[in-house]
């Protein structure tokens, strides 16, 4: 299957020609051949004379075999210590120290962690890069920011988006089951990233593309429809997954910014991984957004019931927790910079009387998201996480994380307006 991209680079209903920098995605058996073939071939990618590839040991145990061709080609090959290898300072450090200065061109060859070091190099040499994901793990194959931990804050940092996708379903299908899982985590997410957007949109008038929208829910009609076949190890079900999770990265790319797919239920994983209330997780990215999206999706309810009943009360907003912030975000050392991610704050400028207008809106919008009950359902039938014991996590920290989670990024959440509201 190739993606047809110009449908993308059309002009858009909301007003806005949207960019898509990635020239080309192919997700299908032995795609690493046509890898291997456009890296030969003058007119395609063969103006690159210092290809260098960069996976990790685990990775490069598992499908070097079908890289060797690719790999004869290279200038060079980065294998990275797998163990404790992280997108953050010290794994940009690393690939920087031992990138050849010459490198023209970087091979992107795994999947979440290896993407975000990749692309996050590349834009700092103004390089180009390639995907190669050797699994259906995440959604920022294609995205234009890298999802990093810079000195112990979340951060969405500006990076460049891969000039081509080659998304082998021979090497994708091999994957152990907890990453491609992972993916579906990943995606799913989703619900609670539109319906947050679309608040966000009726309250403040942000700026909102229903086409993206549109494109994200296609992704999710996607996983969703072949939630059960991946134990079959089926190699369709697998290019749809892939096919999913490459729609959600092209919606990133096309807002310019991950809006369209991390919210209130990214939020969550993020503050876990910042460990500010918690002990380092042996969990994956998507896990924790799972965990996240259930107990968000739990919370919405409760408000939604309560405005149906009329027992919501909006109050006037009293700014950023300070003491909260600083008796738990501090204790990391992060006060300062989470004040900082925070300014100006995303709540400035909602009133009483705007919030409590919109109230029975809000209500349809979260009514829009599946149940607990149904996602619950989804995610145990993909073999996914969904309580917080699964990710080594206690229910003692539900209430925390809720309160806590939205000060990890400088984006309104439903759960960050959800400070000026009140249940009876």
């Amino acid at each position: 299957m190739q993606i047809d991209l110009e449908q993308f680079r059309n002009p858009c209903s909301c007003g806005k020609v949207h960019e898509v920098s990635v020239r080309g995605i192919w997700i299908e058996e032995d795609a690493v051949r046509r890898l291997y073939q456009m890296l030969t071939e003058e007119e395609a990618l063969g103006e690159f004379i210092a290809p260098v590839i960069v996976w990790d040991d685990n990775i490069k145990e598992a499908v070097e075999e079908k890289l060797e061709d690719v790999e004869d080609i290279c200038l060079d090959e980065i294998c990275l210590d797998s163990e404790n290898l992280h997108a953050n300072n010290r794994g940009v450090e690393i690939l920087e120290e031992n990138l050849p200065d010459e490198t023209d061109l970087i091979l992107a060859v795994g999947s979440g962690t290896i993407h975000d070091l990749c692309r996050y190099v590349a834009h700092q040499r103004r390089i180009p890069f390639i995907s190669v994901p050797t699994a259906a793990s995440v959604d920022g194959f294609v995205s234009t920011v890298a999802a990093m931990t810079w000195d112990g804050m979340k951060k969405t940092i500006p990076a460049r988006a891969p000039i081509y996708v080659f998304a082998d379903t021979n090497i994708i299908k091999e994957a152990p089951h907890r990453l491609t899982a992972s993916g579906i985590s990943d995606l799913l997410g989703k619900y609670i990233a539109l319906a947050d957007w679309k608040i966000a949109h009726l309250v403040t008038g942000e700026y909102i593309c229903g086409e993206i929208v549109e494109l994200e829910y296609e992704a999710l009609k996607e996983v969703v429809s072949s939630i059960g076949d991946f134990a079959e190890n089926d190699g369709e079900s697998y290019e749809k997954l892939m096919y999913a999770l490459l729609l959600s990265g092209l919606a990133m790319q096309m807002t310019g910014n991950s809006r369209p797919a991390s919210c209130a239920e990214h939020h969550m994983s993020h503050l876990w991984e910042m460990e500010v209330i918690n002990q380092p997780l042996d969990a994956l990215h998507g896990e924790k957004v799972s965990v996240g999206m259930m107990q968000i999706r739990i919370k919405y309810a409760k408000i939604a019931e309560a405005i149906r009943a009329g027992s919501c009360n909006v109050r006037p907003y009293e700014g950023l927790e300070k003491n909260l912030l600083q008796e738990t975000f501090g204790k990391k050392g992060l006060y300062e910079s989470t004040i900082r991610e925070n300014t100006p704050d995303p709540m400035a400028g909602i009133h009483v009387n705007e919030l409590k207008a919109v109230l029975p809106q809000i209500a349809d919008i979260i009514d829009e998201i599946p149940p607990a009950e149904e996602l619950q359902r989804i995610l145990k039938e993909g073999y996914c996480c969904y309580r917080m014991e699964q990710i080594g996590l206690s229910d003692a920290l539900i209430e925390p994380s809720l309160r806590l989670s939205p000060y990890v990024r400088n984006r309104l959440s439903f759960n960050r307006i959800s400070k000026m509201l009140e249940i009876e």
